[in-house]
């Protein structure tokens, strides 16, 4: 069952009241209650299904340069939303399609249905695949992995925070690619994981020992794709390891996002980035929005054929948004986060 605080004539909504000064707190979101808001022409209502649970939230959350405006005081937190159309003011969209979009943290949710696309279920599949491989997720570790990357067979791919939802879709498409894939977790049942059922050619545990050492056993011809998801640390390490011309994908720095505001601490290795040779790129998914069914024909295909496996971690509630949000910065979740605020159509 889902969050029993729903009601049909009520919009719940989480705002920003406090910008967080390192770990995201109670306090720094507060949950308003409302009337549902009206459409205009052109806008659709939404009823908002599942929330999409990712580290970016810490970002919009600050007030720093960022690639998007940042989420103001007392705005609603900002978010990935799958949702069924309950009203709708345009010809684009009929009452019952659902769609996905930026709904924000909240029961409902009035959007111009221009900036909503919409899910066409594919057999076999729960809608939550599609906040997962056939979302962002999956657009993410396809294109940052394919045109940053560019794997060539053979070639050593290492990917960090390899057992969450885009490190673990990187590093199986890897594996299709005919690379040798290391994957870099947080504990030994997650680089089982990786390794046992993903196919991963070795795992790290970087809580685990030298973080240097084993990375270094596991990539005896060192390392020609790097897919940061982490920063810190294991980017330093990583960038000692790097071969030749290597190619690093930044594709997201989550063990820096509570220092923001502070400014982290640059990578003490950056010199092989000239030594080697190497391309660093940062990218962000929505760079590659006009290619996105190109990503899902072929992640489509993946699945059907069983080459691709994911997971998929479902909290109840929208009251409980703030503390799944917590769970990304400890590592006390199973896939991709995804808060379930109403039951499915």
């Amino acid at each position: 069952m889902t969050d029993t605080g729903r009601s049909p004539d009520t919009n719940r909504s989480w705002r920003l009241d406090r910008r967080p000064d390192s770990d995201p707190a109670d306090g720094n979101l507060r949950l308003h209650r409302e009337g549902l808001p009206e459409i205009a022409d052109g806008e659709i209502l939404v009823r908002n299904v599942y929330l999409s649970i990712d580290p970016t939230h810490r970002i919009w959350m600050s007030d720093i340069d960022q690639y998007m405006d940042p989420v103001e005081l007392g705005d609603v937190m900002r978010g990935g939303t799958i949702g069924v159309v309950e009203q709708t003011r345009s010809s684009r969209l009929s009452v019952g399609d659902i769609v996905t979009g930026q709904g924000g943290w909240q029961d409902y949710c009035a959007l111009s249905a221009r900036m909503v696309r919409k899910i066409e279920l594919a057999s076999g599949l729960p809608l939550t695949a599609y906040m997962g491989p056939l979302g962002n997720i999956g657009a993410t570790a396809y294109f940052g992995l394919l045109e940053i990357g560019k794997p060539r067979p053979g070639e050593t791919v290492v990917v960090s925070a390899a057992a969450g939802a885009v490190g673990s879709l990187v590093g199986q498409i890897a594996k299709l690619m005919g690379c040798h894939v290391v994957g870099i977790a947080g504990s030994d049942e997650k680089c089982a994981w990786l390794t046992d059922d993903l196919g991963f050619d070795a795992s790290v545990n970087y809580k685990s020992g030298s973080i240097y050492d084993t990375l270094e056993a596991a990539c005896p011809n060192g390392i020609d794709v790097y897919f940061d998801n982490v920063g810190g640390e294991i980017l330093d390490t990583a960038l000692t390891l790097i071969n030749l011309n290597a190619r690093i994908a930044t594709c997201g720095l989550i063990s820096t996002y509570n220092d923001l505001e502070q400014g982290g601490q640059g990578p003490k290795m950056y010199r092989n980035v000239l030594m080697k040779r190497a391309t660093i790129r940062g990218f962000i998914v929505s760079d590659f929005l006009r290619r996105y069914p190109e990503a899902f024909a072929a992640i489509r295909h993946w699945l059907r054929i069983g080459a691709l496996q994911y997971r998929v971690d479902v909290r109840e509630g929208l009251e409980h948004a703030p503390d799944v949000l917590k769970l990304l910065f400890s590592g006390r979740h199973d896939g991709k986060l995804i808060v379930k605020i109403s039951e499915e159509p």
